[in-house]
């Protein structure tokens, strides 16, 4: 496997959408948050604030991630969104890109990376694949987006 990380281009838009839009997690009003990033950060890179990087194997987009330092901060940053193609997941991608974002993340001076994800049943897959990388919880909202489904905000600490 080829596996090249690189800077998100507006080519690139339409195969992040169609892994977003087929991620079963993501509601369809999420989808169009994360699309706003994606384009906030496609029309101005740097004033956006956010960082897109995707994932590319033989010249196909098969995962992406966004992540921008925290506003008022000194040296916290935030993982917004991730996403792989469900064809692609467990080979590896995911914890490509979030090796990539700390090790980018570092490079910054960052030295917290935060992550606020989903208590509820259909999101166990990923609190697992985030705590396998060394992602802690450090605080849950109860019933935070919905009843029953609290929030979570995973922490790890940049050395």
């Amino acid at each position: 496997m080829n596996l090249i990380i690189r800077p998100m281009t507006k080519q690139d838009k339409k195969p992040v959408m169609h892994i977003l839009k087929n991620t079963p997690e993501f509601l369809d009003f999420e989808v169009d948050i994360a699309e706003e990033l994606i384009d906030a950060n496609l029309k101005d890179p740097v004033g956006s604030g956010y960082v897109v990087q995707v994932a590319e194997i033989d010249g196909k987009v098969v995962g992406y991630i966004n992540y921008g330092s925290t506003p008022v901060t000194q040296g916290t940053w935030d993982i917004y969104w991730m996403a792989v193609a469900a064809d692609h997941q467990g080979q590896g991608i995911g914890k490509a890109l979030i090796r990539f974002v700390e090790k980018d993340i570092a490079k910054a001076q960052g030295r917290l990376i935060v992550i606020e994800t989903a208590g509820k049943a259909q999101y166990e897959k990923t609190r697992r694949f985030h705590f396998s990388l060394g992602y802690e919880e450090v605080a849950r909202v109860p019933e935070y987006y919905a009843p029953g489904d609290d929030k979570l905000i995973l922490c790890k600490r940049l050395k």
